[in-house]
């Protein structure tokens, strides 16, 4: 007696066949993904220097007597009764935050607008006529490609060589359109 052959199954030949094609796609696939990645990261960080250019425009108006912060700190810090400025996400500088590292620093001009402990919230410096925001790549070419910064008339500039900051001056960096 003949004994019969299964021939349920695939070959080796075909599983090859059908791993290299996944493989080719997965190949096509993923530099797209990590652009998209950073894209995104990059749409959180201007979205981050915009909402502490509010934070800022409204602790001058109500808490700084016309003076802006000077760090994330001093902006979380909420007023009397009051909720804080920025939201806990950007509470301290040098936060990373989707893959940017954030921060708010004196600007250019240091003139003291009103004492530390005059403002509403006691923040722990003084309010100050210039401020200084910023988002750079927390690893440049994986996590974002440009940097981002901003001040008291509230134009965000980006400079394609995420590497490093701004200048305070943003005299190196070019306009967001």
């Amino acid at each position: 007696m003949k004994k019969m052959q299964d021939t349920k199954g695939f070959t080796l030949i075909e599983l090859l066949i059908v791993v290299a094609i996944i493989g080719i796609i997965a190949a096509i696939a993923v530099p797209g993904l990590l652009r998209a990645r950073q894209s995104g990261n990059e749409a959180s960080a201007i979205g981050s220097v915009r909402a502490i250019n509010s934070a800022e425009a409204t602790f001058a108006a109500s808490c700084g007597g016309g003076g802006y912060a000077q760090s994330l700190e001093d902006l979380a810090q909420a007023p009397a009764n009051g909720v804080p400025f920025v939201s806990p996400d950007l509470a301290t500088n040098e936060v990373v935050k989707s893959g940017y590292v954030m921060g708010v620093d004196p600007g250019a001009d240091t003139t003291t607008v009103l004492a530390a402990a005059s403002t509403c919230n006691d923040a722990s410096a003084d309010s100050i006529s210039t401020y200084f925001a910023r988002a750079r790549p927390d690893a440049v070419g994986s996590t974002g490609q440009r940097a981002f910064a901003s001040d008291q008339r509230g134009t965000i500039y980006q400079k394609a060589d995420g590497s490093s900051d701004l200048a305070t001056d943003m005299s190196d960096g070019i306009i967001l359109q």
